[in-house]
């Protein structure tokens, strides 16, 4: 007996929890470093009319005097506090199915409520769901991975990432909806052009001007496969050598020239391989020669409360006899102290 489009949605739900074991091994998809640490340190908001505002503590307005006596003092009236406003954005992955596409995979739907599939149409569903729901998931991945680096100018829909943010020419544009021109203390570090024989250095001075404001140290520090290669060059390539099984008694000792993670003030320096991939996307060699600081309390991801990563069933149309699914998030990048985050370039 075949399925009923109520159970075909049942199925879809089932297949998610119930193939996992049997995923494919993957030839194409790699490791979204930056976006993995954004989810993990992600923050619902209420987006009320649209924006999430927080505050910007950024003026004293000191108004400090020396006296004595009964000398005249005077008063001044002081708002210390601005208001960053950040958008959110939507982001949609769907496929579909028709009837006869599933008859083919040896799946057959009916109308009649009273449709009971055999156990081979529910093993070929689950199979078909299932890599439908997975390349979905990681097509959305990959989309958001080079979404967060970008400065969102690539589609007016699309939200501004690290290079909007963290950016280049940090003295240049609005973020956030304040005007880094004259609001000096809401630029980001930025260190460009640096040659490889002082990346150590420079590094020390960047970290050095994260931590000024707020002595806020960064948590993560992201990169490309060149700034990674340069930065393991410059802080010696290191050989670790292992006595096994009595060392030179036994044969001799084990060599070792790989380096397993670099680390800068403690904090590991992660090569993302998303830095280098938008590169060969968009033609350019800029990105993997590239790092940069960033901070968990600084950064963060606030997608819109329950509205990251939903799973949609629209409606069947009623001139198609087609099967639809899809997933859907809203979102937006938010940073509330710009001048504790940084990036570093290799000339």
């Amino acid at each position: 007996m075949p399925f009923t489009p109520a159970q075909l949605v049942t199925g879809a739900t089932y297949s998610l929890q119930t193939y996992e074991r049997q995923e494919p091994i993957d030839q194409i998809n790699i490791k979204h470093r930056l976006l993995e640490w954004l989810i993990k340190n992600k923050k619902d908001a209420n987006y009320g009319n649209g924006a999430l505002r927080t505050p910007i503590y950024y003026n004293n307005g000191s108004n400090t005097q020396n006296y004595f006596g009964a000398d005249q003092v005077t008063y001044n009236e002081r708002d210390p506090n601005q208001w960053t406003t950040w958008n959110y954005y939507n982001l949609h992955d769907g496929f579909w199915f028709d009837e006869d596409r599933l008859i083919a995979a040896g799946i057959y739907l009916t109308d009649d409520t009273q449709g009971i599939p055999t156990a081979q149409e529910k093993e070929s569903l689950i199979d078909l769901l299932a890599q439908s729901y997975r390349a979905m998931k990681l097509s959305m991945q990959e989309h958001l991975s080079f979404e967060y680096y970008r400065d969102g100018t690539q589609s007016t829909k699309a939200a501004p990432g690290l290079e909007a943010i963290v950016d280049w020419t940090p003295a240049v544009g609005v973020v956030g909806g304040i005007d880094s021109a004259p609001n000096t203390w809401w630029r980001n570090n930025a260190t460009l052009a640096v040659a490889a024989a002082n990346l150590v250095d420079q590094m020390e001075i960047l970290w050095r001007n994260c931590m000024k404001y707020g002595g806020i140290m960064p948590t993560a520090i992201f990169c490309g496969s060149t700034f990674h290669d340069t930065l393991r060059q410059q802080a010696g390539l290191t050989i670790n050598r292992e006595l096994t099984n009595g060392g030179n008694l036994k044969g001799g000792v084990t060599l070792d020239p790989g380096t397993n993670a670099l680390f800068f003030h403690g904090v590991q320096v992660i090569w993302d391989p998303a830095l280098d991939a938008l590169d060969t996307l968009l033609g350019t060699t800029t990105r993997t020669k590239t790092a940069y600081f960033l901070n968990d309390t600084s950064l963060q991801l606030r997608p819109v409360r329950n509205n990251w990563m939903v799973n949609r069933r629209p409606e069947r149309l009623p001139d198609r006899y087609v099967h639809y699914f899809g997933r859907t998030a809203k979102y937006g990048l938010v940073a509330n102290q710009r001048n504790s985050l940084g990036v570093i370039q290799l000339a």
